[in-house]
């Protein structure tokens, strides 16, 4: 016997061998449909018996291995059925001809056999035949089931009177001697009256009286033939046939203990074993065969002993044949399909490495040459049966192995087809899965080199099938998944391939369908930038929108009321670990932010760059880049534009790298970092973008508050300087600017500042809203510029130290003095310049207008923006006053103001006052001025704070009283400087008027109290004047004279 049966198993000791074949031309699916409806009945229920009779079907039989029927008798051919087709009366003779050639071929061991004839409805077909079958058509054949189980009536007849002949053989001594085709050759001229060759013909016959009662349906009766035949045949030392009595005795027992089957089928047997006792104490049959030939019951012969081998001993049993069979050349099937029996009973039994070591016997038997099929259909057993004990990658090898001689060189035509398919299978067996989600899970595992070689020969055999979109999707899977495995040089190979095969077809995100039915997922380059973070970016704050503020009481509902509540925190992170904080506006570009590293050894081109949204319609703007070989993390900005409104999410980003597109989505990325993933989008806002008259500015405003300048523009003006900023609102958005609230804020500034800084009439602007899309409204700023014109201390000191004292000069003569700084007291750095008070020293001050804006969709929700515009403007000295004092007039309610002005500016300039001369001052020169001033009444700035400041800073109040005071006084002087061909500016004395010249110019506040004695009674009668000159007081006494007593002066 040179084919071996890979499918074999215990129970199929048990069955009847029926051969199904065509004859002549029939269609391939028809005969299938037949054979698989013949199939189905497998088995029966003997009439009038508790026996089961079991059949099994083959379409191709070996004619050879037939001929060790007596060796085996399920290997024996019982039953033929024969299908074929005939269309007309014609073809009969010659159909009926075939019938009657082909059981010549198996007619030695036929009990029975049956001609199925489709298409023939004529004058033949009503002729009653009991082996020949006519049915019209493959469709119209109700019966064929019936005439099966007809047909295996008609075996077991046949079957039960073999085994009864055996049984009842009379022949005495001279039983036959069964041989197994090697053997009859061997057996010539040996001496048949001896002993020990009586024995060895008893004990085969008792063994194959055994097969027999088996296939019968006799379970308890071969279990004894089995026993007797083992003791027989070891007694004359006939291994092979012991070896095959052993087996038999195995497959009894396991056909007892296992009902299920070992074959992988479960439920396609009945279970037997609760009709073993019955069986076995009711049934007497006469003419069993003993040692001496007949004896009346077999069940005594073996007394009480239990018959059945126990799960250890039939492993043991197993051993032992398989041993005997190992001894002879050509029981090289034999023993190869015992190993597989054996394997499949551990496999039941959980007997992993037993079962490994009769598989690791099975691979290296020597069998004769094996055609590339059955060495394909050998290592596709072998790799089932390691599977089913549980050694996945044992199983996967032999797999492979199979697969590849698929594609042997020696095959003419070789099966790319069935070549991929063994290897897919193989994929388990080597921790491989096809699913790129399952590599992002914790550590590898697996062999990475096996795995690496295994997908290569994936990407081979699919291009070799002419698939080049599955060796796309197989190569695209061999670069993500074992990038961290792969050389420098292999991802160049492997990166090159790749970039050939999507030369022709471009790797996609869709699902491939295999003809198997098996679903290739979409492999995303998710390490193809590796990216560590993604960080959802605030718009620029010029352009964030501002929720306008709501009345008391709202949103409390979000807040708890308990101070902490672990619940309520949890649920909260969970809230902030997802939505952002801030929001995005329709229309608007938005960004996000990833950082990314270039895992290659080589320039990575990434292309179509963009983002993966949900929940709002979003445009994204693709981008492409250029990472460096091995990079480090890298910085990429990806925009897009949300077309609605609603909570947006970002789920991911799509690219093309090596020709393959990509979905990588975030929550398949290992260790990434992120902020957030959803924020919401508000309607659409207008966009306003400024412009001034005035040059950028190179220094960059700090504002302590944390507003975000957009825009600084700088100016250089004398102090007491105005100019005006021309400003351009230019709506650059989609939608109307309706609503424009400007408002504005000194920063980083030490000086102090007199008057209004920065002013405007928004009335002007307002008149030309809204403003649409395009449009451009001026808005204009008035800049005044007014610090302190008083001198530092270390400018006196300068004049002093010249001899001149500008306080003790008399007023007739006025002097000129140029005055230069000192070379020696130079100040070391532009810090130091500030506190030595150079008089050149040039102060600086800076503004923040603010443009709060809103409109369109926008604005109906409660959304506005805002705009900054810095101002840096840098205040040179224009003219100083160094000295200030007071002379007396020739009226008690005037006075003469003397200031000493100092001209710091490199041009010629004119100072004036009201009703007063113009001075003209040159360069670097200072002259004294004398005002001629109306005394002033401070009556309305009371002594003592009202209710609103009565817990104020009593020195600051002081302070606001002296400088309201001085702001009376300037605006009564009307100080002004003009340098010659350009505008008249003011100068202003505020801060300079000190509290003694503050003194001076205000009218005396005298207070009289006259205590009037009447002639009648005594009255206490207050009279006060305060700032009267002595001619009104003296008025004053003398409308009282007359009734005056006595006059007392307090």
């Amino acid at each position: 016997m040179s084919v071996p049966d890979y499918m074999q198993c215990a129970e199929d000791h048990q069955t009847l061998l029926v051969v199904v074949q065509p004859v002549g031309i029939v269609p391939e699916e028809n005969f299938f449909r037949i054979y698989k409806r013949i199939s189905t009945v497998s088995q029966i229920n003997v009439r009038d018996s508790q026996r089961v009779l079991y059949i099994r079907y083959r379409h191709h039989y070996p004619p050879e291995n037939n001929e060790w029927g007596d060796f085996q008798t399920h290997r024996k051919v019982v039953g033929l059925i024969i299908i074929t087709d005939c269309s007309s009366a014609k073809d009969w003779p010659q159909t009926f001809e075939k019938f009657h050639l082909q059981k010549e071929i198996y007619g030695s061991t036929l009990y029975d056999s049956r001609l199925f004839v489709f298409g023939l409805q004529e004058e033949v077909a009503e002729q009653p035949r009991t082996d020949v079958a006519f049915y019209p058509s493959y469709d119209e054949c109700e019966t064929v089931e019936k005439r099966i189980e007809d047909f295996i009536e008609s075996l077991f007849i046949v079957l039960e009177s073999k085994r009864l002949d055996r049984a009842t053989d009379k022949s005495g001594d001279k039983i036959p001697l069964l041989c197994v085709p090697f053997e009859k050759k061997d057996f010539v001229g040996l001496d048949t009256d001896s002993r020990h060759y009586k024995k060895r013909c008893q004990g085969r016959m008792r063994k194959h009286v055994g097969d027999l009662c088996l296939q019968a349906g006799m379970l308890q009766d071969s279990l004894v033939h089995y026993h007797m035949a083992v003791e027989l045949l070891r007694s004359v030392n006939d291994f092979l046939w012991l070896g095959a009595a052993l087996e038999g005795l195995c497959s009894a027992s396991v056909i007892y203990h296992y009902p299920g089957g070992t074959g992988g089928k479960a439920g396609a047997r009945r279970a037997q074993g609760s009709s073993l006792p019955t069986e076995a104490s009711n049934r007497h049959r006469p003419g069993a065969l003993t040692s001496n030939g007949i004896n009346a019951d077999t069940s005594a012969e073996i007394g009480r002993a239990k018959n059945c081998l126990g799960p250890e001993d039939i492993i043991d049993k197993y051993k032992e044949a398989i041993s005997y069979y190992s001894k002879y050349k050509n029981a090289g099937v034999i023993e190869l399909e015992a190993c597989v029996k054996a394997v499949r009973v551990l496999a039941i039994q959980k007997r992993s490495m037993e079962a490994s070591e009769f598989l690791q016997n099975a691979v290296y038997i020597n069998l004769r040459q094996l055609s590339e099929e059955e060495k394909i259909q050998r290592y596709s057993i072998l790799s089932e049966l390691y599977e089913r004990i549980g050694f996945h990658r044992k199983s996967a090898f032999f797999k492979r192995v199979a697969a590849m001689q698929c594609v042997a060189p020696s095959i003419s035509e070789p099966g790319w087809r069935a070549c991929y398919k063994l290897l897919l299978e193989t994929l388990p067996g080597y921790s491989l899965s096809l699913d790129p989600k399952d590599f992002s899970k914790g550590t590898h595992k697996g062999w990475a080199a096996v795995q690496m070689r295994l997908l290569h020969e994936l990407v081979y055999a699919s291009r070799r099938m002419g698939n080049p979109a599955l060796s796309v999707r197989h190569l695209s899977f061999l670069l993500q998944t074992m990038l961290d495995f792969l050389s420098d040089q292999e991802k160049k190979d492997v990166t090159q391939s790749l970039e050939n095969y999507t030369s022709k077809c471009p790797g996609t995100m869709q699902f491939i369908t295999l003809p198997e039915g098996l679903r290739l997922p979409p492999v995303p380059f998710t390490k193809l930038p590796i990216v560590r973070s993604v960080k959802l970016l605030n718009l620029p704050v010029s352009l964030r929108p501002q929720k306008m503020k709501s009345l008391l009481g709202q949103n409390m509902s979000a807040k708890s009321p308990f101070i902490y509540s672990p619940i309520i925190a949890h649920n909260r992170g969970e809230e902030r670990s997802k939505k952002i904080d801030f929001q995005w506006v329709q229309g608007d570009v938005c960004e996000v932010q990833l950082m990314v590293y270039n895992p290659m050894p080589f320039e990575l081109r990434v292309e179509n760059m963009g983002l993966l949204t949900a929940g709002v319609e979003f445009e994204s703007l693709p981008a492409a880049l250029s990472l460096p070989a091995e990079s480090g993390l890298y910085p990429v900005t990806l925009v897009g534009v949300p077309q609605t409104t609603g909570q947006i999410t970002i789920n991911g980003y799509h690219t093309s790298v090596f020709g393959v597109f990509s979905d990588c989505l975030l929550d398949n990325l290992p260790g990434l970092k992120t902020n957030g993933c959803a924020v919401e989008v508000i309607p659409a806002l207008p966009r306003l973008q400024i412009s001034t008259s005035l040059p950028r500015s190179a220094h960059t405003l700090q504002p302590s508050s944390g507003d975000d300048i957009s825009t600084s523009v700088s100016v250089q003006l004398y102090n007491g300087e105005t100019q005006q900023l021309v400003i351009k609102l230019e709506n650059i958005g989609t939608e109307p600017l309706e609503k424009l609230e400007v408002t504005a804020k000194t920063v980083n500034s030490k000086e102090k500042l007199y008057g209004e800084f920065l002013s405007w009439k928004l009335e002007d602007t307002l008149s030309q809203f809204p403003l649409k899309p395009g449009k451009i409204a001026t808005f204009n700023v008035n800049i005044k510029v007014k610090l302190d014109f008083s001198c530092q201390e270390n400018l006196l000191q300068d004049l002093s130290d010249d001899g001149i004292s500008i306080s003790g000069l008399p007023l007739s003569s006025p002097f000129r003095q140029i005055v230069k700084p000192r070379v020696d007291s130079k100040p070391i750095n532009a810090t130091e310049s500030g506190k030595v008070g150079d008089f050149s020293h040039v102060k600086t001050l800076e503004a923040i207008l603010n443009f709060k804006y809103s409109g369109g969709p926008g604005h109906a929700d409660g959304y506005y923006r805002n705009l900054s515009l810095g101002l840096h403007v840098e205040v040179e000295p224009s003219v100083f006053f160094t000295h200030v004092s007071t002379l007396p007039a020739t009226s008690t309610r005037q006075c003469h103001l003397l200031l000493d002005v100092f001209n710091s500016t490199e041009h010629e300039l004119t100072v004036s006052a009201k009703n007063n001369e113009d001075l003209v001052l040159h360069a670097g020169e200072c002259q004294r001025m004398a005002i001629q001033v109306d005394k002033f009444n401070f009556e309305s700035f009371p002594d003592s704070p009202g209710e609103r400041i009565q817990f104020a800073n009593p020195k600051q109040l002081e302070e606001e009283r002296q400088q309201a005071k001085g702001l009376e006084i300037n605006s009564k002087l009307d100080v002004c400087w003009k340098i010659i061909s350009f505008n008249i500016w003011e100068a202003s004395v505020e801060g300079v008027l000190n509290q003694l010249v503050l003194e001076h110019l205000q009218l005396a506040p005298l207070q009289w109290v006259y205590l009037l004695l009447c002639s009648r009674d005594l009255h206490y009668i207050n009279f006060y004047w305060k700032g009267d000159s002595l001619a009104s007081i003296e008025e004053h006494f003398l409308i009282i004279m007359p009734y005056l007593v006595a006059t007392v002066f307090i």
